[in-house]
């Protein structure tokens, strides 16, 4: 297992200087960095994996940025938008040596409201034929497509592990797996350890978040029972922490930061991933 951060908590957006982060990330313990890209063109992959290298790094997932004009169950230009960008994505991730798409790939991030169930019956039907067809192009490029259910207040289209699990289930593809988080789960799931023992072996990806978007381990989540359920279902990929503060301004207008949940960024990251491999490992 790999403990990972995500870039979106010291800066957005990630470019091909950002890789001034890596040595710190080295220095506070993590193995991986998530990159939260949003756009392909804003790196020169090569030249971010050789940081990554150098660091003792690896790029163990790249975060997806839906925005407004990236949404599969939008307008055919934002169905458009959402291909170009995430087939775009893709194609960096081969010199980066990353495994992982990860995130809400099927819509914008934001876009909820009420939908009848004949209108959320045509997106979903929208949804997983371009993510068959998104799937085939990952395939390709030796990449996985990780689905992520967010929180009632980002999305209508997918709250829980088992609305992920149906949209897996019906791509029905290899290259196409579950992403829970903790934040999302503490809000719509009954019991996160149930939700992550129900995903099994489709669950590809996991976000060790506290629940108020601060340090994980910090806030009132049983940390203990969702590393057994981990261990038990034999999930070896990365748990990363995804946390996000005032200072990175337009992720902190997109997550309705408004506040200082922790002392800085540094205490976020370095404090979080030495709780997760303390539990992890006694768990």
């Amino acid at each position: 297992m790999k403990f990972g951060i995500n870039t979106f908590l010291f800066t957005s957006p990630f470019t091909t200087e950002s890789i001034s982060l890596f040595p710190q990330f080295k220095k506070w313990g993590f193995d991986s960095v998530e990159i939260a890209l949003e756009d392909a063109s804003h790196i020169d992959a090569k030249v971010v994996k050789k940081a990554l290298d150098d660091n003792g790094l690896v790029c163990g997932s790249i975060c997806a940025a839906m925005g407004a004009d990236r949404d599969f169950r939008g307008s055919a230009s934002d169905q458009e938008g959402a291909k170009k960008y995430l087939e775009g994505i893709i194609d960096v991730m081969p010199d980066l040596g990353c495994p992982f798409l990860i995130g809400p790939l099927y819509s914008a991030v934001g876009r909820a409201d009420f939908e009848t169930p004949e209108d959320y019956k045509k997106q979903w039907d929208i949804v997983v034929k371009h993510l068959k067809s998104l799937a085939d192009y990952a395939q390709k490029a030796d990449v996985t497509l990780c689905l992520e259910p967010l929180n009632r207040f980002e999305t209508d289209f997918l709250n829980t592990c088992d609305q992920g699990l149906k949209l897996v289930n019906d791509i029905n593809h290899l290259a196409v797996g579950l992403h829970l988080d903790t934040f999302h789960m503490n809000i719509e799931e009954k019991n996160q350890a149930k939700a992550i023992l129900k995903a099994g072996s489709k669950l590809k990806h996991f976000h060790a978040c506290g629940t108020d978007r601060g340090t994980p381990g910090n806030d009132s989540l049983n940390w203990t029972e969702i590393f057994n359920a981990l261990k038990q279902i034999g999930y070896d990929n990365n748990v990363v922490i995804e946390s996000f503060t005032p200072d990175v301004k337009i992720i902190a207008k997109a997550a309705s930061i408004w506040r200082n949940m922790e002392p800085s960024q540094q205490s976020i990251a370095e404090e979080g991933v030495k709780f997760l491999k303390k539990t992890y490992a006694s768990a």
